[in-house]
């Protein structure tokens, strides 16, 4: 008897527009994580001085490489069986095989995302703001911070990355009725939550910190508390591969992949010292 959980059971996959076209709960928060960032570095370029120029071509390099970062970032570490299988389903919104499926942007990992966000933010800055690549790098962490928190909650929508059954006592178990009839973690929830922690951490430290000055800090502090976020809560969640749920030394893929940015966050936390490099270029 479930009397004490929650029953998740969406009456819809997202809002029809015409016919058999619809947005998904998922694309929809892509679409507020962007808008809202852009907000965000609205007010952000204007504290810093920029021309609003500049803050459109940092959009449009940002929604590109996140999304393309995303996608591919999914199918080479949990679904390369897709490049053989339905090879352009890689790359467009749709399903090819075995039928034609406008299925919207989905099966997007976060840690392809954050190397899309680097490479984007690198050739933004070579090409349009000719400051730092870590100068973009500690502001536009702040909006991909507040982002993530948007997808966890459309990951949440959709009844995806739900987590292990869970004691029939925990009061905010859920049954995600789209997927089986057990109480689960929210695991989906749980990140949302870490997340707001480090949006909140990243927007105060920038306007009143004084380690906002200090080249490199907030982007390898959003690297250590996004990823550590990840690597905890992924405990509460089932594989996303099946067979991965102790892929390497106990770790499923979600955990192994947060490891390494850890490590490079905390290098630029506390190791990295202003140079010239092509990071500073």
């Amino acid at each position: 008897m479930h009397f004490l959980q929650i029953v998740w059971e969406p009456a819809s996959e997202g809002l029809k527009l015409f016919g058999d076209f619809k947005i998904h709960y998922y694309s929809m928060m892509w679409m507020a994580a962007f808008i809202l960032g852009w907000y965000l570095m609205k007010k952000i370029y204007i504290q810093e001085q920029q021309s609003e120029e500049k803050l459109d071509s940092l959009f449009i390099y940002s929604v590109l490489g996140i999304l393309i970062g995303a996608r591919l970032g999914h199918v080479i570490f949990y679904q390369p069986e897709l490049f053989k299988q339905d090879f352009f389903s890689v790359f467009l919104p749709c399903r090819f095989n075995p039928e034609f499926e406008f299925t919207g942007f989905r099966g997007l990992a976060s840690h392809g995302a954050a190397i899309g966000m680097i490479i984007s933010m690198y050739l933004y800055n070579k090409k349009v703001l000719h400051k730092s690549v870590l100068w973009i790098l500690d502001r536009v962490v702040i909006p991909v911070a507040l982002g993530a928190i948007f997808v966890r909650v459309g990951n949440f929508f959709n009844s995806e990355m739900i987590g292990k059954p869970a004691d029939e006592s925990l009061p905010w178990a859920i049954i995600f009725k789209n997927y089986d009839n057990i109480p689960r973690h929210p695991g989906q929830l749980y990140e949302a939550f870490g997340y707001i922690f480090v949006f909140l951490t990243l927007w105060f430290l920038y306007w009143k910190g004084k380690k906002s000055k200090q080249t490199g800090f907030l982007f390898g502090l959003f690297l250590v508390l996004l990823m550590t976020v990840r690597l905890f809560v992924e405990r509460f969640k089932i594989e996303q591969v099946v067979g991965r749920d102790d892929w390497i030394l106990g770790l499923n893929t979600g955990q192994v992949l947060s490891i390494p940015f850890i490590l490079i966050g905390l290098y630029f936390m506390f190791l990295y010292k202003t140079k010239k490099s092509s990071l500073d270029k």
